[in-house]
């Protein structure tokens, strides 16, 4: 039935891409005077009455500029929410538990409440990002995420504290879609897997240096504030400050920035032309919505981040306790956790640099698998004992590989969606997985289960396991949808094969290579915000 339904749309697809092409005006489309509602690159291009042309020299030079405005931004924030979402786990080693008398399933309730707060709100988030200027959604959600945190200083009951982390779950929901659409929207296809991953490795990062912040910070002496009430403000006031910056220095796209002159904005909106995906659009359209539910690679990436946000969300509430149970004590436990993030950080740069440097992501990412399931197999096999402290120890620094799965998930969907609210739809699809995983995570280890946790263990090897599974079935049913491009291109008198220029390097191919000629302005669908089934172009990356 589900495969009845997407060749319809197959054919509905043709039948809109001819009614753009023939009937402008009859356009599903249109705003309400009858004119295309098209990218905002095509009119910005329209506007200036020309295109330019994509150099390797200007290319370099306007990446450049891009890199530095939009990483440092973009690091800080993705690091400042990580800290964020931590300082609970922090703040519990300086007297929280004690002092706001939790007891119970209170303290995993405050840890879990983020995650259901950031599921129930996807689809609102999907909505709004179409709607709004990403630079001023980064801006508020940080404000306002940041007046959450902050607000936790004044919580001394379990009600209280539940209410400031709802809160912190909601405004920091859209974080995450929101970087994959900036991503989208400001980089080449090549491009966006080391971007993706440099700031997803923040997470590494705040592993490494986050508990060092607050060991400094836990040993402040106030008579007004505790220990943890400081880390709360600390962190907040700081996330008020940075979002002050995000506002005044984030720029919403390509072409409305003004670190951009006008010549260089038509090198932006140049450099995503191949990438057939469109760069802004603020119509909500509900087919996009539609196909975007129909799509069956929608549901492998929500299976995905669901699978690899389950193992993620285990280990990184027990990894201490499991840890510790190799019969190390509590200084050199914490030591040891710190690598735990080096690996992490270094799993993520170089799956990202890989994927780079092979164009292709489902191999990468089932590389990325075996490591885990290797070290999975190491804690269930080696005994508990003082004499295996090493071994184990390495069979848990394999496991912490993982981390770099994710960023190339995000990448993946990233690069092979198209429709400005398809992309947005899509992204929430699978952050919704991404947050029931981490959800279920830590209720598959129990402390009972000390030392060994082979409950959590088990889990986690299947699911590495599924993992892979999933990526190959991924790849054969992208396969299946280029073929499918390929008889429509053939349909509209166009080449079967085409070169998907956006995986290249600029200038690293001639234009004529294999016999297809560089598309044109006049007649691309780069830019009528096409959905990936819409558009006869796009090409999927595997």
């Amino acid at each position: 039935m589900a495969q009845a339904e997407i060749l319809q749309a197959k054919t509905d697809q043709e039948e809109f891409v001819e009614s753009i092409e023939d009937e402008p005006s009859k356009s599903p489309s249109n705003d309400q005077n009858g004119h295309p509602k098209q990218d905002q690159a095509l009119q910005l291009i329209e506007e200036v009455g020309y295109s330019t042309i994509l150099t390797p020299e200007n290319n370099r030079r306007v990446l450049r500029k891009i890199d530095l405005r939009l990483l440092p931004i973009l690091l800080a924030i993705y690091f400042l929410q990580q800290l964020d979402k931590s300082t609970l786990s922090f703040a519990s080693v300086f007297g929280l538990v004690e002092k706001t008398h939790l007891h119970g399933q209170m303290y995993s309730w405050l840890g879990s409440v983020v995650y259901v707060a950031q599921l129930v709100f996807q689809p609102l988030v999907s909505y709004v990002l179409v709607k709004v200027p990403i630079g001023k959604f980064l801006a508020v959600s940080a404000l306002l995420w940041g007046i959450a945190l902050s607000c936790m200083t004044a919580a001394n009951t379990f009600a209280g504290l539940m209410v400031c982390r709802l809160f912190l779950g909601i405004f920091e929901a859209g974080i995450a879609p929101a970087f994959i659409a900036v991503t989208q929207m400001w980089y080449r296809r090549r491009e966006q897997p080391v971007r993706l991953g440099s700031w997803y490795a923040m997470n590494g990062v705040v592993n490494m240096f986050g508990s060092l912040i607050t060991y400094g910070l836990g040993h402040i002496h106030s008579s007004v504030f505790e220990p943890y009430q400081i880390i709360f403000l600390f962190f907040g006031l700081i996330t008020i400050g940075v979002s002050v910056a995000v506002f005044v220095f984030m720029p919403d796209s390509p072409i409305q920035s003004k670190f951009l002159a006008e010549e260089d904005k038509l090198v932006a909106i140049e450099r995503l032309r191949m990438n057939q995906q469109g760069i802004e659009n603020h119509e909500w359209k509900w087919d996009h919505v539609k196909e975007a539910f129909l799509d069956l690679k929608s549901w492998l990436w929500f299976a995905l981040m669901m699978s690899i946000s389950i193992p993620s969300g285990g280990i990184t509430t027990f990894g201490p306790l499991i840890v510790k149970s190799f019969g190390f004590n509590d200084l050199n436990t914490i030591l040891l956790n710190v690598p735990f993030g080096a690996v992490q950080l270094i799993a993520t740069m170089g799956g990202a640099w890989l994927a780079t440097a092979w164009r292709m992501k489902g191999p990468v990412l089932a590389l990325l698998c075996l490591p885990p399931i290797a070290g999975c197999v190491m804690l269930l096999k080696i005994p508990h004992d003082h004499a295996h402290k090493g071994p184990l120890l390495v069979g848990y620094y394999i496991i912490s590989v993982y981390p770099g799965i994710t960023p190339l998930i995000y990448s993946w969907s990233a690069g092979n969606t198209a429709g400005e609210t398809k992309k947005k739809v899509t992204t929430g699809i699978f952050i919704v997985g991404q947050c029931v995983g981490n959800i279920i995570g830590p209720t598959l280890y129990t402390t009972d289960e000390a030392p060994l946790y082979r409950r959590g263990l088990l889990s986690n090897l299947a699911l590495f396991c599924v993992l892979v599974f999933l990526i190959l079935l991924n790849m054969f049913y992208l396969s299946v949808l280029n073929k499918k491009h390929e008889s429509q291109r053939v349909a509209h008198g166009k080449d079967a094969k085409v070169v998907d220029h956006s995986m290249f390097a600029v200038g690293a191919i001639s234009s004529d290579k294999e016999g297809v000629p560089v598309q044109q302005v006049a007649d691309d669908n780069a830019f009528k915000d096409l959905t990936d089934w819409q558009n006869e172009d796009f090409v999927y990356v595997y």
